[in-house]
């Protein structure tokens, strides 16, 4: 799970309480799409916590959680060879 925060002492502090309950935690700088000053890169805070303990630290420290990508379909679509006739033929 990630939590995004846009100081560096908000993602330090949010990692410090992680490491204190037990779980694994990191914080780096991560550039997003469309952003170009390098001094304004937001702090990605990576963690095992469950999503409730890093959503109240979100809130606490004025974040975001971004969504975990969802797994792949496991079973192709299966798409028709022609479009559908709406009326019968004679």
């Amino acid at each position: 799970m990630r939590g995004v925060f846009f100081d560096e002492g908000h993602a330090r502090a949010a990692v410090t309480r992680l490491l204190r309950s037990g779980f694994e935690a990191s914080a780096e700088r991560e550039r997003f799409a469309g952003e170009d000053d390098d001094e304004d890169h937001p702090w990605v805070v990576t963690t095992d916590a469950p999503v409730v303990m890093l959503e109240l630290l979100v809130e606490e420290y004025d974040g975001w959680l971004e969504p975990p990508t969802p797994p792949p379909p496991t079973t192709p679509l299966v798409l028709p060879d022609a479009p559908r006739r709406l009326k019968r033929e004679p």
